[in-house]
């Protein structure tokens, strides 16, 4: 299995050796984003390595705040002595993953309602984000094809005038484990039923495998997810732990560093 997902470029590799940040979802909350940075910025060491666990996007008030606020966050880390590239990783969230899904929207077979299920989960204010707003896309959505593609492309381009984001949004992983396959960091959950290369949706959606999940999945010593759609704030289990405390609905943005041995050694709350 190692072999098999070591080639797949959907995964990120982290070090088993360090210290490794794992940050929760921050749902376009940059006041939050940059809290949490300042106090990283104070209790991150030289070697650690962090994981962004999706949904920079959606609910918050400021979407594209919060993407600025996490470049400058990973500009400044990568400026430190001997930090590589790959320490840093950033995860795709249901909210990354309904994006990409709405700037192709004019390929889904019914996109009107398609749409409307994205705007009843938090895609809205991303929408918003990049210029584009429901009305207009529910016009295109019955105008056809034609008017889906000029309405998205629409959005593509506003995303381009912002530095980084959409060459985050093509950087984005669907899982990061450590090299020794002890620690694995997802969005919303695994299906246990299934190996790591055949999770499909249950990265962005969850599964309720995972929380019955009564031993190790696989290799694995922890699997840590960073949202939890049921919003029961942060769990640390023997086999898991949810770092969602409802940050861009009203609760805390969440941090935890873990060692090489899955143990949480700090969590930091903004």
């Amino acid at each position: 299995m190692s072999a098999n997902i070591s080639e797949n470029n959907v995964f990120a590799t982290l070090r088993g050796t360090g210290r490794i940040w794992a940050v929760g979802a921050i749902h376009g909350e940059v006041s939050r984003a940059r809290a949490l940075h300042a106090a990283l910025a104070e209790t991150m060491k030289p070697g650690d390595q962090i994981v962004y666990l999706g949904d920079i996007l959606g609910y918050g008030p400021d979407v594209r705040a919060a993407i600025d606020e996490v470049l400058v966050f990973r500009r400044a880390f990568l400026a430190q002595p001997g930090v590589e590239v790959d320490d840093i990783v950033f995860l795709r969230g249901a909210q990354e993953e309904m994006w990409q899904k709405l700037l192709q929207l004019q390929f889904a077979p019914n996109p009107g309602d398609v749409l409307k299920w994205m705007i009843d989960h938090g895609i809205g204010p991303t929408l918003a984000a990049y210029g584009g707003n429901v009305e207009e896309g529910i016009l295109a959505a019955r105008d056809g094809i034609s008017a889906l593609t000029k309405w998205t492309s629409a959005l593509r381009q506003n995303m381009r005038l912002y530095d980084g984001h959409t060459t985050l949004m093509g950087v984005l992983k669907h899982a990061a484990f450590t090299d020794d396959e002890g620690l694995l960091f997802v969005h919303a959950g695994i299906d246990p039923t299934r190996p790591l290369s055949a999770q499909l949706d249950a990265f962005w959606w969850g599964s309720a495998g995972f929380e019955l999940l009564e031993g190790a999945y696989g290799n694995f010593r922890l699997v840590v997810r960073g949202s939890d759609r049921r919003r029961g704030g942060v769990r640390v289990g023997a086999f898991t732990a949810t770092l969602d405390s409802g940050c861009g609905q009203g609760g805390p943005l969440t941090a935890a560093c873990f060692g090489a041995d899955g143990q949480i050694l700090h969590m930091l709350e903004a």
